[in-house]
């Protein structure tokens, strides 16, 4: 891995769209990548928008935020995504609506990348065949430096497409969950964690565990970290997001594994404090510059 190049992150970009019609720009990539560009990173982010006001409305907040647009297609026929968001009884069901824009990728349209220190790619790209042969093409390039980060969103997601990549998967993030639906029958979390190390061979298996924190496991170890109990919530929208992004930063600088774990903790644990999964102020970023020294 080149630390000194930058993280490529492919994926979905979308707008969650609410029923008094507001909307917040998102998706785990997206989200990822905005996260790594207030942290320096500079990264390639690769996806697609439809030739639309909901488009050029992403390219205008990526140009604003000072990311490089020359990784986002704009295609022609398929809309910009959409999460419709509705709720029954004040609990919220989402529709991700398909054949969006970010569904077809083309890998003939991704432009050329000279150095990668990381590739970065959830598993809710794999529902589209188009993006997920887009992402097999440019993971041939990557195979010792992939981070996988699994978001298992019913329906579209399939377990062989899952066990698929975790063949390819140098690093892996996932929440207790999603852990559950991969190695069921098993309900230690190290131990379902170990299960993924000892079948499918990544270095490191990070798992989220909601209000318990989260811990780390490797071959021979395992660390934990627990939040700050006076961590204030308003919004646990990205706070996934917000944890993965401080995991490729920290692979990116090689940070020791505690120090990454506790590190990733902390600003996802400042993000719940947000309204929505990313924000615009640049000043909420300062202290983490300023404290990890980036």
């Amino acid at each position: 891995m080149n630390s000194q190049s930058p993280p490529v992150i492919f994926g979905e970009v979308l707008f969650d769209c609410f029923p008094d019609g507001s909307r917040i720009l998102g998706g785990a990539p997206f989200n990822v990548a905005w996260h790594s560009q207030a942290f320096g990173l500079a990264p390639l982010f690769i996806s697609r928008v439809g030739d639309d006001e909901l488009g050029q409305e992403i390219l205008l907040a990526m140009r604003e935020w000072g990311m490089e647009t020359q990784g986002i297609q704009i295609d022609a026929q398929h809309k910009t995504g959409i999460v419709d968001v509705t709720f029954n009884d004040g609990e919220p069901s989402y529709n991700i609506v398909n054949n969006s824009a970010w569904d077809f990728i083309d890998d003939k349209d991704i432009p050329e990348i000279k150095e990668c220190s990381l590739l970065y790619h959830g598993s809710l790209t794999l529902r589209n065949s188009v993006s997920e042969n887009s992402l097999t093409c440019l993971k041939q390039s990557y195979a010792d430096s992939i981070f996988v980060d699994i978001n298992l969103r019913p329906p579209w997601w399939d377990l062989q497409k899952i066990k698929k990549i975790l063949k390819t998967t140098h690093w892996l993030k996932l929440n207790q969950d999603e852990l559950a639906l991969l190695v069921p029958g098993e309900k230690d979390v190290e131990k379902q964690a170990r299960y993924l190390i000892e079948h499918y061979k990544p270095e490191l298996v990070v798992v989220t565990l909601g209000e318990a924190g989260a811990i780390a496991v490797t071959a021979t170890e395992m660390f934990s970290v627990e939040p700050d109990s006076a961590t204030n919530i308003i919004d646990t929208v990205g706070a996934g997001d917000a944890f993965s992004s401080v995991l490729v930063l920290g692979l990116h600088k090689g940070w020791p594994l505690q120090k990454l774990l506790n590190r990733a903790q902390i600003f996802a644990s400042h993000v719940v404090g947000l309204r929505g999964a990313t924000t615009q102020d640049r000043k909420f970023y300062q202290p983490f510059i300023r404290d990890w020294s980036l």
